[in-house]
């Protein structure tokens, strides 16, 4: 039996004395973070270091089996504490862990052994979890904590679909990205005087939010509408994904990528859907039908703002995907992304956006089965679907995944010629 090498803890007096750096995922919304946890009295960094040292690093330290989000993140890291730029004995590492069935679960087990045999074994590892998976007494989740960091991914998905829909369009090049900008450094301005998180707030935000985006000039013309889906860290990692929304941009299409809270939604339902099949306890119910319906407030008031002007496409709501996943798979497959993978496919070819990337590692077993696999059955009840499955991996070449987009998009473009040309003669 192997035996259980002792790890370190991140202490209270650790929060004056080490930074504490996270990877890159889903770029508003972990600025965002980022300020909050500086706000909330830690020293955090968000890490933005690319390139294929980071890869190399991965390699190096993870074993190849595991998946490519665990490779890029620990070597994201590890390439950033080797790189000089950070003090090992004065640096923390903090990683999420969903503590599921998916392999993210041993995300920090591999992590820490990684900087074992890096030589860094005395670097702490905080897991940041709702279910108690690990002891950091120096990192405390408060309830205005977790608000503000789930205002975050709210605030972030709201900046994120408006970004992607008038991006495209914008007569004065780079006004979106400013105006994107200047909505984070407000927020996080709010969030440190102690405001901005509450729904009240929120709604007033999400409100001016909106009105902003729709007063940015626009020259709207036909274009490409492509939605990206995926396993959660590939679909919104530009080091994963190889810069995959920057490249569908340069090949002048909208992008629409579906929002977080969707997944967090997902997250807080799987364990009511647990005890609806199989049974379970009542405490179960009660916790996350609390979590639920919070997390639903905050999805309305994000589509409800979206909502106020016509020239938005607004996402289908969490109860609307489950809807949608019903005829195709069942609501017990649940992990990783599970349905909600195959349900945001199904949503896109309903709602404008037929033209799918789905982008997963090389080698996920719930992203094959209800991302590849599925393809077929969208499809067939959605016809005008479609879609090209991307594995994204180390041995992976960037040119081969282009050339396999540009031809799913040089598709994309006949259909919307055709449907353009139709358009004229009626």
């Amino acid at each position: 039996m192997t035996e259980r090498v002792p790890h370190p803890v991140f202490t209270e007096e650790m929060r004056q004395t080490h930074t504490i750096l996270f990877p890159d995922m889903v770029d508003i919304h972990f600025h965002l973070l980022e300020n909050v946890l500086r706000q909330s009295g830690y020293r955090a960094a968000l890490l933005t270091n690319e390139g294929p040292e980071v890869s190399r690093t991965g390699q190096k330290y993870v074993h190849n089996d595991t998946c490519y989000p665990a490779l890029l993140t620990i070597g994201q890291m590890i390439s950033a504490l080797e790189s000089g730029g950070y003090d090992p004995d004065h640096t923390a590492l903090i990683l999420p862990q969903t503590g599921g069935g998916c392999r993210a679960s041993n995300y920090v087990s591999l992590l820490r052994k990684a900087l074992r045999d890096a030589g860094m074994g005395q670097v702490p590892v905080i897991s940041l979890n709702l279910q108690g998976l690990d002891d950091a007494p120096g990192f405390r989740i408060t309830l205005p904590f977790l608000r503000k960091m789930l205002a975050c991914m709210a605030y972030g998905d709201l900046l994120m679909i408006l970004a992607n829909q008038v991006r495209p369009y914008e007569v004065e090049f780079g006004q979106t990205d400013a105006l994107v900008s200047a909505w984070i450094k407000y927020l996080s301005k709010q969030f440190a005087q102690g405001s901005g998180y509450d729904l009240r707030s929120m709604k007033q935000n999400d409100a001016r939010i909106a009105r902003t985006f729709h007063e940015i000039p626009v020259h709207r013309v036909p274009k490409v509408k492509t939605g990206i889906v995926g396993e959660i860290y590939v679909k919104y990692s530009a080091l994963a994904n190889n810069h995959l929304e920057e490249f569908l941009r340069k090949q002048d299409c909208e992008v629409m990528m579906p929002g977080i809270m969707q997944f967090l939604l997902y997250a807080a339902d799987m364990p009511l859907e647990d005890v609806r099949l199989y049974g379970g306890k009542k405490s179960t119910q009660v916790l996350n039908g609390v979590m639920l319906t919070y997390l639903t407030k905050y999805e309305s008031l994000v589509m409800d703002a979206i909502g106020q002007y016509p020239e938005f496409t607004v996402p289908a709501r969490y109860r609307r995907l489950k809807e949608l996943a019903a005829p195709l798979i069942g609501t017990g497959c649940k992990m990783g992304e599970g349905w909600l993978l195959t349900a945001e496919m199904a949503e896109l070819a309903s709602s404008g956006y037929s033209n799918i990337v789905c982008a997963q590692p090389f080698g996920c077993l719930p992203n094959h089965i209800a991302g590849k696999a599925m393809i077929s059955k969208v499809r067939r009840l959605y016809p005008e679907a479609n879609i090209v499955a991307i594995d994204y991996d180390p041995g992976a070449a960037q040119v081969n995944q282009e050339n396999r987009i540009k031809l799913m998009l040089s598709i994309a473009r006949e259909n919307l010629e055709k449907e353009t040309n139709e358009q004229k003669r009626s």
